[in-house]
């Protein structure tokens, strides 16, 4: 189950992991046939199924790729992630990532959430700007990063939200009106992480 935890730590490594939803669609697709972790690892690295360059980029995308898996911690939304529409399964590639980096987490409830929540569907670089720099003013790690790495973790951010049509192109100054898939709706509640519905513009 996907919860707040006090040591979890703000990093950016978004910006090496990365959304990577053919990845760890394909992870998932594995897992369903009943493969270990590391027979997963090691036919991603023998057949290169990702199409990287190095055996060390392959295994270590692997197993970010099953990391996001575990984050989910629900079967029914594996397989989803692993057969439904694509549409579905990115909205739950999404959640993944959202259970696996402290970053995303906030920035789609405290950001995106309360966009939907308030009924203000205006989006610009002030927001990203407004969402790092109050995580700065109070994470001395955050205050660490380096402009480019910031601007690099903006720029994926902005990726997730294309990716998932909250936004139609990196140009949008508004908000589209997403909709939850069922499946993912079911699945957050049962996890008992209802908070992060408000990320996809639910709030029953």
């Amino acid at each position: 189950m996907a919860t707040f935890r006090d040591n979890w730590p703000y990093t950016g490594v978004i910006t090496r992991e990365k959304f990577l939803f053919n990845e760890t669609r394909l992870t998932a697709q594995l897992q369903l046939k009943g493969m270990t972790d590391e027979q997963i690892i090691e036919k991603v690295v023998s057949e290169n199924l990702y199409q990287y360059p190095t055996n060390r980029m392959l295994r270590s995308m692997a197993r970010t790729c099953l990391k996001r898996l575990a984050a989910l911690g629900d079967s029914n939304l594996i397989k989803a992630l692993a057969t439904a529409p694509v549409e579905v399964a990115k909205q739950i590639d999404l959640y993944a990532m959202m259970c696996q980096y402290h970053l995303v987490w906030d920035f789609m409830i405290t950001v995106i959430g309360e966009k939907y929540r308030t009924n203000n569907l205006t989006y610009g670089h002030i927001d990203l700007n407004v969402f790092i720099n109050s995580l700065q003013e109070q994470h001395d790690n955050v205050t660490k990063w380096s402009d480019s790495t910031i601007k690099r973790i903006k720029r994926e951010l902005n990726h997730l939200l294309i990716e998932n049509d909250y936004l139609d192109s990196l140009k949008s100054t508004k908000l589209n009106p997403v909709i939850i898939s069922p499946i993912l709706e079911k699945a957050i509640k049962d996890n008992g992480d209802k908070v992060a519905l408000i990320a996809f513009n639910c709030f029953d």
